[in-house]
């Protein structure tokens, strides 16, 4: 039997106001979008204010995790987010800088793709599976925590859980 529907987890974030408002309502919007889009939501974390990583001029962040299926294969996934920024008021701008909506794919089905290549934030090149960056930040790994405490990094070998606990304190 053909699986029809993929897994996958998201990470959501907002700190500026764009074409969807203020920083929760474009989250919001955006998890409607997804929803009307082939996304079938299955769980979404609570909005958590986040400091903001990158240029410490830029106002705090709302983030959050979604746990879903979609009957999109990862490329066409990662094609449709990008267009949901771009709709959402996202344009290029400075490496972790603020932005209207940002939508990360954190995990699809499982699948390990891209570990094998040389990632260079600066300039990522490829999809990358799991999110090359999700086990260092506590602000993805928070909301993801909450609604996939059990989830099982596919290259770490660690749950969720012991990820956030893994992270350097933070005073």
């Amino acid at each position: 039997m053909v699986n029809l529907y993929h897994k996958v987890l998201l990470g959501l974030g907002s700190n500026q106001a764009g074409a969807w408002g203020e920083p929760g309502e474009a989250l919001t919007r955006a998890l409607d979008e997804l929803r009307s889009r082939g996304v079938e939501l299955t769980a979404v974390s609570g909005f958590a204010a986040t400091v903001p990583v990158g240029p410490a001029l830029q106002p705090g962040y709302l983030n959050a995790a979604a746990a879903g299926h979609t009957a999109l294969e990862a490329e066409a996934l990662l094609a449709m987010l990008k267009s949901l920024e771009h709709e959402a008021g996202r344009r290029p701008g400075p490496r972790w800088g603020p932005r209207p909506i940002d939508i990360d794919i954190l995990d699809y089905d499982g699948v390990v793709l891209g570990w094998d290549t040389p990632h260079d934030p600066m300039r990522p090149a490829h999809l990358v599976l799991p999110h090359p960056e999700l086990h260092k930040r506590s602000f993805v790994l928070e909301p993801l925590a909450g609604i996939a405490p059990t989830w099982r990094h596919p290259v770490l070998g660690k749950d969720a859980r012991q990820l956030l606990a893994d992270l350097p304190a933070v005073f």
